[in-house]
């Protein structure tokens, strides 16, 4: 029974220090075009899309700030993101099973943050 649980103890430390981990990606005042006419309502409701539709489920914690959670599997983050009409940030709050560790997340994380980055600016016509 030692020996399983040893066993287990080491491959469980393998494979945590096999993921893979990065700096964490914030997204620090992203510029909506002056061109763009967007009121708050607009920016609000462009951030709500595009979570929606990449699986986020957002939820408006006050007007200028809109908080983001995705689960996948067993993993979650949760990101607040404070916006204006002339710019939004995306910021890391929280998240269970991607091994954050001070600065440092799974990268996994990254790629999701970047990806409702992308998909914010296109509803806002970035």
């Amino acid at each position: 029974m030692k020996k399983l649980l040893a066993s287990m103890l080491v491959l469980s430390a393998v494979m945590l220090a096999g993921c893979r981990t990065a700096p964490i990606y914030n997204v620090n005042d992203a510029a909506i075009p002056s061109g763009k006419q967007h009121s708050m309502q607009d920016t609000q409701s462009a951030i709500v899309r595009a979570g929606d539709k990449l699986g986020w489920v957002m939820r408006v914690v006050k007007p200028g700030e809109i908080e983001g959670r995705l689960a996948l599997r067993t993993h979650v983050a949760v990101v607040s993101i404070p916006y204006t009409q002339k710019s939004y940030r995306i910021v890391y709050k929280s998240s269970e099973n991607l091994n954050q560790q001070g600065s440092e997340i799974h990268s996994n994380y990254n790629g999701w943050v970047q990806n409702l980055e992308r998909r914010i600016n296109a509803e806002l016509g970035i």
